[in-house]
Parts: structure tokens; sequence; C-alpha cells
């Protein structure tokens, strides 16, 4: 008898472990499936971070709305101010009633809720890691060090690179990484791709680096510029040009190994 309650107890343990793994599956399941999008809409500045929305929402085909004043940033950024008051930045964004701030932050939304699996290596694979790197080193490393570069130089010139990481170091750093792989999310292209363009332009464009020395990164770019759903973000977020373009810098730091690294 004792036998007997000892194996239904050991049956009835296992049978839980199923239904809990079962459980485990069908969520797993569930959770690759898009959500049902609601309306979307892109507050955006002309040539600013929020062209990396529009981008997205043209590679994935998904629908949007897109506000603002063409050729007017001030009158754009007043658009921005009467749905995000508090934070009026490029891009605001919102999914239904919600108010979305960060590029970043938004890109990964859209993609986890609306399009599961586009534009990201599978989680299982070497290029997922290098993907999410390069996802949050746009603005978290490179493009905090290129503006700050930009606005320092802007007052005065440099006359030697720092001893700490700067610019061109930055750029260096993707241009290996190009060396290798064809695209920021490994061997296909991917959002973090998109995050890189607006730090990647912004100091080659205002000479904050010697853009004739990152010939893999110029590759990358005319990809990039090829696509058609950049030219189509370009037709619709970018129709007159560089609206409010910054003056380039008239010198950057001397090129070569840093101070202490010769």
């Amino acid at each position: 008898m004792k036998r007997l309650l000892l194996a239904t107890a050991m049956l009835a343990a296992l049978g839980g472990c199923m239904s809990i793994n079962a459980t485990e599956t069908t969520v797993a399941t569930a959770a690759v499936r898009p959500m049902e999008m609601p309306t979307i809409t892109i507050y955006h500045l002309e040539n600013r971070r929020s062209e990396r929305i529009v981008w997205l929402m043209e590679e994935l085909g998904l629908p949007y709305t897109l506000v603002f004043k063409r050729g007017d940033l001030a009158g754009s950024m007043a658009e921005i101010r009467k749905v995000n008051p508090g934070m009026p930045v490029a891009p605001t964004v919102t999914i239904g009633d919600q108010v979305v701030t960060e590029s970043g932050a938004i890109i990964e939304t859209i993609l986890n809720r609306y399009a599961p699996g586009k534009l990201t290596p599978a989680m299982d694979s070497v290029d997922y890691a290098n993907h999410m790197m390069w996802m949050h080193h746009a603005e978290g490393s490179l493009a905090g060090r290129v503006i700050a570069d930009y606005r320092v130089w802007m007052i005065k010139p440099p006359t030697e690179r720092s001893r700490l990481v700067d610019s061109e170091a930055e750029y260096q750093f993707a241009e290996d990484y190009l060396a290798k792989h064809p695209w920021f999310g490994g061997d296909e292209f991917s959002a973090a791709d998109i995050m890189m363009v607006f730090p990647l332009n912004f100091g080659m464009a205002l000479n904050v680096v010697d853009k004739t020395q990152f010939p893999r990164i110029n590759a990358w770019k005319a990809k990039i510029e090829a696509r058609p759903a950049y030219q189509r973000m370009l037709a619709k977020a970018r129709p007159d040009g560089m609206v409010g373009a910054l003056p380039a810098l008239p010198a950057h730091a001397p090129s070569g190994p840093r101070p202490g690294q010769q």
C-alpha cells in the first residue's frame, strides 16, 4: 500500500512538472506573437534623432503618423510640447495613449511588442550580444563623447588628442568591428545599425573626426543610404535636406596615438 501511495505521489509530481513545462512553453510561444498595435505617432524634428523611428517604421512596413512643421524647428518643438511638456525632446512618440521618449527605448518597445524577431538577431546567436552592445553604445558612449568633443572644441580647438577615450577612439572602435562584420548587428542589418547612423554621421559631418580615416564606416554608410526604407525616411522626414544643421568645427584633434600611448 505504501508503495502504491508513493508511486501515485511521484506520478502526481511528474504530472505537475509536465503541466508547468507545458505552461512555460505556451507562455514562451505567446511571447513571440506580435501584440495588436495601437496608433503610433512620431513627433519629429528634422535632421534629429527622431529620424530613427521613422526609418524603423519604414523598414518594418508598419503604419504611423508623422507630426512636424516642415522647415520650422521651433514650430515642430511646439508640437512636441503639446504632448510632452515636461520633457520636450525628439523623438517623442505616442503609442496609443502612452508618451515615450529615448529612441533606443522606443525602438525596442516597437520591436518587442509589434515586430518580434525582426531587425534583431536570434537571442541564442553569437550576434545577439554584439547587436545589443551597439544598440546601447550608440548613445551611451559614442554620441555622448562626440557631442561633448564638438561642444568643447567649438570653444577652444584642440592641440592634441585626449589621454582618455576620445571621438577618434570611438570611431576606430566601430571601424575595427566593421572589419569583421558587415553590419553592427552582425551578419545582417539590424536595429543597431539604425541607432548607430546618427552619432557616426554627426562626427563626420561636423569635422569632429577626419572622415577619410574610416573607410569601413564610409562603406557601411553607403550601404545604409542605399536602403529603400532609408530613402523613404529621407523623403518623409527630411524633405528639405539638412534643416538647422550645426556649423562644422574649424579643426578636430590631430590624428595619431593619444598622449601616453606612443
